[in-house]
């Protein structure tokens, strides 16, 4: 017992001298507070992002008009090293300018239903007759051979309706933050055979049946979306690889009309529709996509070394992806644009990076983290191969390059628009007293804690694998996982401005006080795997 309250009390010691070895630099936090606070810019960044631009599917017309933008503001403000750097091969270009659908019979009525990203247009209107049909299978393909010429086939059951109990709209309070300093122990994450069998089954499948609508001379198919009360939420069908099968136009409806349908083919009546979408691929072979690249050079001892920040500047194409993510992306560049605006002088150079293809899978910060700091050699076994690298089993070398030991860390953005409320340490114990530091001067904001949580599913993940420090903060929810998240609903009408502000100030003070610290962050015990 006297071993481990003395052991107990060396932690406390330690983590407490490291709080006070920690210095803060105050008159640049009052610069950055001050300017993002009285003189921001951040919602004229999302404005132009989401209401001028538009939404920023990955490889489309509207994504290149945002990195050219983006460069020119980066340029206007004063950066350096401004660039876009190829992503090699991420897929065909795809856009869509309309889509209507309506009920013929038994009786008119408009249907609101939107197409997904990658599949074809209709090449005017078509009309054809409902019929429900689930294809989960190979012997579901042999099952409707034969039987769906010119229908347009609605692909899952009618679900009845529940009402959401929870708040539309949330904040974090005290409750909800103290739960997030908990940390559950993890779960064994790629172990599971059934779910990679799952896995492998849905994507031989996915082929085969986009293939097999073809074949059939399916006019179109129609899947309820996977939230109620009116909003649509829709993502990818078809495919963006050139020489696959993009099947046929594709789309997705809003729940309470795709019932309705439903409720009528259970009734044996006879649904006639007309729907008209007009989508298109825009190139024959697979494209560079492109992420977006600026910089402050460091004037220190340590100015070869690197801090970055970053969020990913594509989107899902029916709202504007004002949420998800262009608040991160306007909380970043209106970061740089602060520091830029009070004279910082950053010891390390401090780089931001706009990602493209994170909603096909972090495809452009894992190419960047691969060419620029590090990635795993490529399994040999050609079925291990062919899983992503979620699924992977077994070590694998990790190839370092030179400036992996360079970069300090990366500061990610991409939970919507709702305000900072602390940070994810991702099990990095070392560096929590650190932010806690950091966190002092804008607890009076709202953004107060560190927790040793990891959460994943966005860019910084990219750098946490390689054993790079790769953080993202915790932020208010606001409605974003009851309204927005890839849905059309995602405008910027649901973004609100002070929360911007507040993000922005707390992201420029957070790169400046990695930028200025003697040493790097403290890395986390690496295991290769």
């Amino acid at each position: 017992m006297k071993r481990l309250m003395l052991t107990a009390a060396l932690l406390v010691a330690a983590l407490g001298s490291a709080q006070a070895q920690e210095k803060v630099d105050l008159d640049v936090t009052s610069q950055i507070r001050q300017e993002a606070f009285q003189r921001s810019q951040v919602m004229a960044t999302l404005d132009h992002l989401t209401d001028v631009i538009g939404p920023r599917l990955t490889n489309s017309p509207s994504m290149a008009k945002a990195n050219q933008w983006t460069r020119s503001k980066f340029t206007e403000w004063g950066l350096a090293n401004v660039h876009d750097e190829a992503v090699a091969d991420i897929g065909r270009g795809w856009a869509f300018t309309d889509a209507s659908m309506e009920m013929l019979s038994p009786r008119a009525m408009p249907l609101h239903a939107l197409p997904k990203a990658w599949t074809p247009g209709t090449n005017g209107a078509v009309e054809g007759e409902a019929i429900f049909a689930k294809i989960e299978s190979k012997a579901d393909l042999e099952k409707w051979k034969g039987k769906l010429a010119g229908k347009i086939v609605f692909t899952d059951a009618l679900r009845p309706y529940k009402p959401n109990e929870k708040s539309d709209f949330s904040r974090h309070d005290h409750d909800s933050l103290e739960e997030l300093l908990s940390y559950p122990l993890p779960q064994e994450r790629n172990g599971d055979p059934e779910m990679m069998a799952r896995y492998r089954a849905r994507m031989e499948l996915a082929p085969l049946v986009n293939q097999f609508l073809v074949d059939e001379g399916v006019a179109a198919t129609v899947s309820i979306s996977s939230w109620n009360d009116g909003i649509v939420r829709v993502m990818g069908g078809g495919s963006r690889k050139a020489g696959e099968s993009v099947g046929v136009p594709a789309l997705v409806m809003m729940a309470e009309h795709y019932n309705t349908v439903m409720r009528a083919l259970e009734r044996k009546e006879a649904v006639k529709l007309r729907l008209n979408v007009d989508a298109r691929f825009l190139d024959e072979a697979n494209q560079p996509g492109y992420n977006t690249i600026g910089e402050i050079p460091g004037s220190g001892p340590q100015k070869n070394e690197v801090v970055m920040l970053g969020a990913h500047l594509d989107s899902w194409h029916t709202g504007s992806g004002a949420n998800d993510n262009g608040a991160g992306v306007a909380v970043m560049m209106e970061a740089m644009r602060i520091l830029k605006a009070v004279g910082a002088k950053p010891n390390r150079t401090i780089r931001v990076a706009l990602w493209t293809g994170e909603e096909q899978g972090l495809i452009g910060s894992q190419a960047y983290v691969g060419k620029h700091f590090g990635k795993f050699e490529e399994p040999k076994d050609p079925e291990q191969k062919a899983l992503p690298a979620f699924f992977r089993q077994g070590k694998r070398k990790l190839i370092r390059t030179a400036d992996h030991g360079r970069i300090s860390a990366y500061f990610n953005l991409d939970n919507g628009s709702g305000k900072i409320r602390g940070i994810y340490a991702q099990e990095n114990l070392a560096v929590a007293p650190i932010f806690e530091e950091w966190l002092k001067p804008w607890n009076d904001v709202g953004a107060t804690i560190v927790t040793q949580r990891n959460t994943g599913s966005t860019d910084h993940v990219s750098f946490d694998a390689v054993g790079i420090p790769g953080f993202q903060f915790v932020q208010d929810q606001l409605d974003y996982f009851s309204h927005v998240h890839h849905t059309h609903l995602d405008v910027q009408d649901h973004a609100v401005a002070n929360d911007l502000k507040q993000a922005s100030a707390i992201v420029a003070s957070f790169v400046y006080n990695t930028a200025m610290r003697p040493a790097k962050l403290p890395r986390k015990p690496f295991v290769e795997k």
